[in-house]
């Protein structure tokens, strides 16, 4: 079973086996924690984001699917681009939100990662309401069959941090 932490931070500072990109479907680079490991990671990350846009990937990735590339210039080996549904109001997304969870822990475990750090999905600019958004990240990642040994949610405020706490209690 894996073991569930949370962490507040900054998680292009996050030392792991692979960190989580909150990417959005282009793969290329956004705001939030996604223009932050973009930035923090250098080119190598947008490089080979670029070559599977090229390849694999022409339309981009699907909201509650992921895709590994390099961790560039972090303290990770790999950057795990996972891609949550924008929150709505009139339709139940949240099957979505939950497989872009374990879609990243699928990846996880082809890669062999052992430690996995994700930041909340769908809760920046895709207006997931943050108490949902941390229930849906628990639920799924406990749920989830993964081989991964330790998942740490970096969350990078305190009010986050305390949801996903709440959470993991619940």
């Amino acid at each position: 079973m894996v073991a569930i932490e949370v962490v507040r931070g900054d998680i292009t500072r996050f030392a792991a086996d692979a960190i989580v990109n909150a990417a959005n479907s282009r793969l290329l680079g956004g705001g939030g924690v996604d223009g932050a490991i973009h930035r923090a990671g250098g080119p190598a990350i947008l490089a080979e984001c670029r070559a599977l846009r090229a390849s694999s990937l022409p339309d981009g990735l699907s909201a509650g699917d992921a895709v590994a590339t390099t961790a560039g210039n972090l303290p990770a080996r790999w950057v795990i681009h996972a891609v949550g549904p924008v929150y709505s109001t009139v339709e139940d997304r949240s099957a979505i939100l939950r497989s872009a969870y374990t879609r990243s822990l699928e990846v996880a475990d082809d890669l062999e990662a052992r430690t996995v750090a994700f930041p909340v999905i769908s809760a920046g600019i895709y207006g997931w309401p943050h108490a949902d958004a941390a229930r849906q990240a628990v639920s799924a990642v406990r749920g989830s069959g993964t081989a991964v040994e330790t998942v740490t949610f970096v969350a990078f405020a305190d009010e986050m941090a305390d949801l996903l706490r709440a959470a993991l209690d619940a």
